[in-house]
């Protein structure tokens, strides 16, 4: 079994990586990303929930026609978290010239804002960072395609949700993927705002 529709360049920088097929979870959740369904991928970590998420962006994006604004946006929990996955995607972003920025709290906003106005395809962030960029009118959402959030318990943290659920408004053709450990049955109070008619993907299932 290995990756299909996935972009030549990517396939080899993946086996560079020491990563040559994709998990049975992997394949599904890859295929539904695809097919532009909002989508709850749930399973443990190590996984490859996050490898899966990296894989999907970079190829939709480097198919995509060139803008300033985000097309990409990965929501999760704090610098440390934000750090880490910068690594990854710099990892498998090799040799393409799609650019990202790594956005939180600790950074000073008027460079943030300064960094997003030159032109970036992705973006990791924080929920209250992204939020006061965007009020701030320092990120457009007009074009973004795909939405994140990478271990989405996260959204119950610190009214993390109603931040989210007031910037879904002004990301209409989205598509929203939220990782996570176990499907939390709250959820569901997503599902009339953002998380239109969401598919599953388990590991196991």
């Amino acid at each position: 079994m290995s990756f299909k529709k996935i972009e030549s360049f990517l396939i080899e920088t993946l086996q560079r990586n020491g990563i040559e097929t994709p998990t049975p979870f992997q394949k599904d959740l890859l295929s539904k990303i695809r097919g532009g369904a909002n989508l709850y991928g749930i399973a443990p970590n190590e996984s490859g929930k996050t490898t899966a998420m990296i894989i999907s962006i970079i190829n939709k994006l480097i198919k995509a026609s060139i803008d300033d604004a985000p097309r990409a946006i990965v929501v999760i929990e704090n610098k440390e978290e934000a750090l880490a996955l910068e690594e990854k995607f710099k990892k498998l972003m090799f040799p393409s010239d799609l650019l990202m920025a790594v956005i939180y709290e600790e950074q000073k906003i008027d460079v943030q804002r300064d960094e997003l106005y030159e032109g970036v395809d992705i973006v990791i962030t924080t929920p209250k960072r992204l939020s006061k960029l965007y009020f701030l009118n320092g990120i457009n959402l007009n074009k973004v395609e795909l939405f994140f959030i990478d271990d989405a318990e996260l959204l119950f943290k610190n009214a993390n949700h109603a931040e989210i659920t007031r910037l879904s408004e002004s990301m209409k053709k989205c598509q929203y993927i939220l990782l996570a450990k176990e499907l939390d049955k709250r959820f569901n109070q997503f599902e009339d705002t953002f998380m239109i008619a969401p598919q599953v993907v388990k590991e196991n299932s």
